[in-house]
């Protein structure tokens, strides 16, 4: 179950951050445009946040699961020291809870806005904000951080 828990949450990190650049991307168009807020820009608005959760959900999963966070917190005194395991330990995980919820307030905010304007820049400056801390958060196989291959399936 893990193998394939881990395949899925890595292969949904694309999705989340294609619809995440995706709907910043539409909402700086719309808010310089000033343009209306279209049936369409309220389903990227949705899915954007939909698919964060679901991202979110797997990855609370994967966590549960890892062999990796069980061996950290078997000896968490003497493993604080060391970075990586430390990253997965905590940083990511506590990173990417801030993203989602930065993710789920500026969608719910932008769908009671009343105006496109203020609609678009609630999403752009939101969805900007939580793109920023999954790329700081998101183990790239360049990260000094902790690194990953982009497409983990062990």
């Amino acid at each position: 179950m893990y193998p394939t828990l881990l395949l899925l949450h890595s292969l949904f990190r694309w999705l989340v951050l294609l619809f995440l650049c995706y709907a910043i991307a539409r909402s700086y168009r719309g808010y310089y445009s000033k343009s209306e807020f279209s049936f369409f820009d309220n389903k990227i608005r949705h899915w954007t946040a939909t698919i964060a959760h679901i991202q979110l959900v797997l990855g609370i999963l994967v966590y549960i699961k890892s062999p990796i966070i069980q061996y950290y917190f078997s000896d968490f005194e003497n493993l604080i020291s060391n970075w990586e395991l430390t990253f997965f330990g905590i940083f990511h995980f506590i990173l990417m809870l801030i993203a989602i919820v930065i993710i789920t307030i500026g969608s719910a905010k932008a769908k009671r806005k009343t105006t496109a304007s203020e609609k678009f820049k609630t999403m752009l400056i939101w969805f900007s904000i939580a793109l920023v801390i999954i790329f700081t958060a998101i183990p790239w196989p360049f990260s000094p951080l902790a690194n990953r291959p982009y497409i983990r399936m062990f």
